[in-house]
């Protein structure tokens, strides 16, 4: 039960952690092409 509990929470954390990367990245690419196309 630990080791499922352990698992879990890490997998929660990388995910979170991709997503908030991912998010952020995305908002960097979007905020950089809007300035270039300006």
């Amino acid at each position: 039960m630990f080791i499922d509990v352990v698992v879990l929470a890490g997998i929660g954390t990388v995910g979170l952690m991709v997503a908030f990367f991912a998010g952020v990245g995305y908002f960097i690419w979007k905020d950089s092409h809007k300035r270039k196309t300006h």
